[in-house]
């Protein structure tokens, strides 16, 4: 058939791997715009400072195990102190804890609660959202659910980009503490 015609397919590795990598390029490049451009968005509702905080009615704290392993996990030591603090200093009324429940044994809202009772903070402003199983769950549910149009996110930095995004996107007005990670003592 192509003799027909009056041509050829010719099959050339180096047109095929020039091909592959230009298309693995602009899949990398696309990937890091869309990131720098969600970090971007995210910039001026993101605190690191306590003092920079507005008062907010509720705080939406995301969950994460308490333990790894046998070992107490940084991440939601941060984020449970942050909460505390949040709360000594007036910045906010109300806590919802979300999370994920998979079992008895494994219940993230309820765990926060505990580690916020034995701090001081009274029962009847911890609020639970047991369907947190996912950022997207959290966030959407915190407005749908539990009537929430306004709050602050509590987590760490690469998790407040992320759910400030989700948040824009449903038209939530929130903000976000972002406490520190596991190997730094920075927010």
């Amino acid at each position: 058939i192509n003799a027909e015609y009056g041509w050829k397919l010719k099959f050339s590795w180096k047109r095929l791997a020039l091909i592959l990598s230009i298309s693995v390029l602009s899949l990398l490049v696309s990937v890091i715009a869309i990131d720098r451009w969600v970090v971007l968005q995210a910039k001026e509702s993101i605190f690191t400072e306590y003092e920079q905080i507005p008062q907010h009615e509720v705080a939406v704290v995301l969950g994460t195990s308490k333990y790894i392993g046998k070992i107490l996990n940084t991440y939601y030591t941060h984020r449970i102190n942050a909460a505390i603090e949040l709360y000594n200093q007036g910045k906010v009324k109300q806590f919802l804890l979300s999370g994920d429940n998979a079992h008895r044994s494994y219940n993230e809202p309820w765990t926060m609660k505990r580690d916020l009772l034995k701090a001081g903070v009274p029962e009847e402003v911890i609020h639970l959202d047991y369907a947190g199983f996912r950022t997207l769950d959290s966030i959407v549910r915190a407005k749908k659910i539990f009537a929430s149009e306004r709050f602050l996110i509590v987590t760490q930095r690469f998790h407040c980009e992320r759910a400030l995004f989700i948040a824009d996107a449903y038209n939530i007005d929130a903000q976000c503490l972002a406490v520190a990670g596991p190997t730094t003592n920075k927010q």
